[in-house]
């Protein structure tokens, strides 16, 4: 299945595949769920797949409500109800990985496992000062610029060699889906305030924690401490991938998740 689906005071644009058990996949700042696309074929044959494009970026439907962390989960766990799913697997990446983080601390009974992939408890002065230059190049040098700098921060310098025709493919394709300046703005104002350090350590569900040793947007120090505050949560540490790893090297971040969902 793929198309919208009325959730709250919007339309989410869906993306559901397989059988199986929920596996409810989050997507990051890209807001988009094709992110996703090599995952659920991967998954397809032992999950139920779900994903969605964020509010007011992709297919699904504009909306006046300010986008942030709580905004986001509130979805997932209204699209949850709409489709029928009271429990899943929830597997985070990057932004997605703070709304992970945001249901199972505020709605635990939902999550059954809990898979938070490049993500962060909490902001560090060097991650809010990326932030500020992402912010700074969308603004002076425009979406094109802000995109390709974001795929030379978050892909392996070999991967963008031997992948370069596909990389400059993939922004056409955000450029042409762009939902403004405006928008994107507030969406990293979601994750430069994304902070749940003090609410973390009461997750219950079994997690498992994973990044690219390279990760150059949520480096590894964020990784290890979210593994740190969250109890008996394990660390799986890939040796490349930087913050795309689920894409750039997806056999190597597949085969832990794939052990730990089982």
């Amino acid at each position: 299945m793929s198309g919208l689906v009325d959730v709250a005071d919007t339309r989410l644009h869906v993306v559901r595949r397989g059988e199986g058990p929920p596996l409810l996949l989050l997507v990051g700042l890209g807001g988009r769920a094709d992110f996703w696309s090599g995952t659920m074929a991967h998954f397809e044959t032992s999950y139920d797949c779900v994903s969605f494009d964020h509010r007011k970026t992709g297919d699904s439907l504009p909306s006046d409500i300010r986008t942030t962390v709580a905004v986001l989960a509130a979805d997932a766990l209204a699209l949850m109800d709409r489709l029928g799913i009271g429990t899943a697997r929830v597997v985070g990446h990057s932004l997605g990985g703070a709304i992970a983080q945001h249901i199972a601390v505020h709605a635990p009974e939902r999550v059954e496992k809990l898979v938070l992939s490049a993500s962060w408890a909490g902001p560090h002065p060097a991650f809010l000062k990326l932030f500020e230059l992402r912010k700074a190049v969308l603004q002076a040098a425009g979406p094109e610029a802000y995109m390709l700098q974001g795929n030379l921060l978050g892909n392996p310098g070999w991967w963008a060699m031997a992948n370069h025709g596909a990389m400059m493919a993939g922004i056409k394709a955000r450029l042409e889906a762009f939902a403004g300046v405006d928008i994107e703005m507030e969406r990293m104002d979601a994750v430069t305030s994304h902070d749940l350090r003090d609410r973390v350590g009461g997750i219950a569900a079994e997690t498992l924690v994973i990044c690219a040793r390279d990760d150059g947007i949520t480096p590894l120090p964020l990784s290890e401490e979210l593994a740190r505050l969250i109890p008996n949560a394990r660390l799986e540490v890939l040796p490349s991938g930087n913050h795309f790893a689920p894409v750039t090297t997806p056999e190597d971040w597949r085969a832990p998740v794939s052990a730990f969902l089982a």
